[in-house]
Formats: C-alpha cells, structure tokens, sequence
C-alpha cells in the first residue's frame, strides 16, 4: 500500500486519542477545574458537537483547496486546539477548545478518504480507507490507555501536550509522504451539495447512525456494566476497553477488504453479527470470561461497518465525494449521542445496566433493515437500464 497511508494514519491517531482519552482523564481535569464530574462531561460534549459542526461547514469552506492542502490544514487547526485545551485557564476556555480542536475532525477523515482511495489500485479502495482509519482504531488499542496513564500520573494537561506534538508529527508526514493532489475536478460546493438529492447518499448516513448508535448503547455504558454487573475491578476495565480496542482494529482491516470483494453482502454480514453479539452480551454480562469475549467481538462486529459505510458513500456520492465523506464523521457523533442517550434513558426507567444491550441490538437491527433497503434499491436501479435496452 501507499506510503502516504502512514501519514494519514498518524493524523487519525492522534485524533482518535483525542476524542477517546478525554473520558479516561475527566476526574483530573474535573479537579483541575474545580468542577463536578456532570460538569466537566461538557469536555466531551463540546468536542463532538465540533465534530458534527466542523465536518460539513470546513469541507464546505475548503472544497476548492488541493486535498493535501486541506489536510495540512485540518491538522493544524486540531494541533492548535489541542496546545490550547493543555493551557486553559479553566472550564469554559476548556470546552471552546475543545470545540476548536473537534471542528477538523470530520473534515480531515472526509479528505483523506477521498485521498486514501484515489491512491489506492483499482478494487483496493475500500482496503486504502482502511488503513487510514487503522490509526483511530489503534488509538483505542494505544493511544487512550497511555494518555489515561500519563493523565493520571503527571495530569491531564500533558496528555493533550502530548496529543498536539502528535499533530505536529502528523503535518510533517503528510507533507512529506502525501503527493500533490491538485485541486479537486471541477470543484464547486453546488456540485458537492447536489450529492445529498440521492437518496442512497441519505440511507449510508442513516446506516452509520443507526448501525453504529448500538455499538455506543452499548459501550457507553460499559464500565459501569463490568464493574457492577459482571465484577470486575476499575482497574481491569481499562485492559478490557483496550480487548475491545483490538476488535475494533481486526474489524476496521477485515471491514475494508471485504467492502473491496463483495460490499453489500459483508455489510449485511456485520449488521447482522452486531445485532447478534449485543444481544448475546446480556447473557455474557453476567460473567467475566464471557464478558470479555464478548465486548472483543463488539469491537470487531462494530468497526467492520466503518471502512464499509466509507466506501459505500464514496461510491453512491459519484463525482463528488468530499462533502458526504466528512458527513460520515458527523453521523458517526449523531451515533454516539443518540447510543448513550437511548442506553440511558432504559437504565433511568430501572430496567438494569445491561438493558443498553437491547438497545443496541435493536439499533443494529434497524441499521441492517435500512440497509436491505439501499441494496433493494440497488437491485431495482440494475433492473432499469437492463429492461431499457
């Protein structure tokens, strides 16, 4: 594979330690501040609504830059809001950078995945994506666990120290090993915008929501499900978060070279087993060897989805892929917000800490029914030119 794929890994990297870490040093930074737990929760929240935000508007923006020169900037708007969050002063600078070091993350993805891909020989696509998002997943596997630990023992604040002088790593890759891509064909935000009219561009991003909102049902909740429901000790669950890591890296590399063979029926294959290990996961909650098996294939079910869905909106984008590239990145946050929202509010109506499972199999189960319907479409789209001539 390219080479340029490392640089663009290292940027996803330290983006997905950035995004993952805050929850692991909350309590610090919560002291810090002089804040309340709830309160310094809005760290988080600020972050994934830059996300949400940033994704569209920054593609939007920059749809007439070269792609490199998109993403060297991406990277240097994350890089500044991460210094920045290290040295605020108190809660409130804290959320509005994290605010700021979020608006570039949806944005970066969506370039490179369009760079990732154009790289990439033909029916290798789907496989150069994912190695890109291998760095996000191996944030889980590293990343976090070591900011949490360093977070912990000297503080916080030189955790997101050290997650800038990742991006500052990151900008010297990709503009060492990324070519010149030029500018984009034809580039004309009329031209990106006209994508969303295709309603296949609207069910990929119902897809990521829903598909993945089970896996968040589930994980949001998942420390105090193993601690209180299945007995582990506070300090196992970080070993089991970084079990859930591996899957989720295995799952992003089968994911991407499945969607290269046959798409729609490796989809289909991960809805299915995701729907099916988190309903599995009731069972196992209730002990620690299945626990643990368990949360490493909700890992890999899960993240087998993400390469997928990038592929597959790429595809049914056309010409113009940028924009609803990056919009992947805000429906992947809509996922994560409605996950924790629907795994709450069963635990609030007494049902058990276990009952986000159901959730999110439910979840996954809606996903897998939306995706039936684009390859339903896809059929009848196939059935048209052929009965025309």
């Amino acid at each position: 594979m390219p080479v340029a794929l490392l640089a663009l890994a290292i940027g996803a990297f330290g983006i997905g330690t950035t995004e993952f870490v805050m929850m692991g040093v909350l309590p610090e930074a919560a002291t810090d501040f002089g804040v309340s737990i709830p309160s310094a929760g809005y760290l988080i929240s600020g972050y994934a609504l830059g996300v949400v935000v940033g994704a569209p508007l920054l593609t939007a923006a920059a749809v007439r830059l070269p792609r490199k020169t998109m993403l060297l900037a991406m990277m240097g708007l994350f890089t500044l809001g991460n210094a920045l969050f290290a040295l605020s002063p108190n809660q409130s600078f804290g959320v509005a950078f994290r605010f700021l070091a979020g608006l570039p993350h949806g944005a970066f993805f969506g370039a490179g995945a369009v760079v990732a891909s154009s790289l990439a020989k033909p029916g290798e696509r789907a496989k150069a994506v994912s190695m890109m998002f291998m760095g996000l997943t191996l944030a889980n596997v590293v990343g976090v666990p070591l900011g949490t630990l360093l977070g912990q023992k000297v503080g916080w604040r030189a955790t997101f120290g050290v997650v800038a002088l990742i991006g500052l790593v990151a900008i010297a890759a990709i503009a060492k090993l990324v070519p010149h891509q030029g500018k984009p064909a034809e580039p004309s935000l009329r031209g990106e915008l006209g994508a969303f009219r295709r309603p296949q561009v609207w069910l990929a991003l119902a897809i990521v929501t829903f598909g993945l909102g089970g896996v968040f049902a589930c994980l949001s909740y998942i420390t105090p499900m193993l601690t209180d429901v299945t007995g582990y000790s506070p300090s196992n669950v970080t070993l089991l978060l970084s079990l859930a890591g591996v899957g989720m890296t295995i799952g992003n590399y089968l994911g991407g070279r499945l969607a290269d063979k046959a798409l729609m029926p490796s989809l289909y294959l991960a809805l299915s087993g995701l729907a099916a290990v988190l309903a599995i996961f009731t069972i196992t909650a209730n002990g620690k060897v299945g626990a643990a098996v368990t949360i490493f294939f909700v890992g890999l079910a899960g993240f087998m989805i993400g390469p997928m869905m990038q592929a597959r909106i790429m595809e049914k984008a056309g010409g113009t892929p940028s924009l609803v590239s990056a919009a992947v990145q805000s429906a992947f946050n809509i996922a994560n917000s409605i996950g924790a929202y629907l795994g709450g509010l069963v635990i609030a109506g007494g049902l058990g800490l276990v009952a986000p499972n159901w959730v999110g199999a439910s979840l996954a189960v809606l996903g897998l029914s939306l995706a039936a319907i684009s390859g339903g479409l896809d059929r009848r789209e196939a059935r048209v030119p052929a009965m025309a001539s």
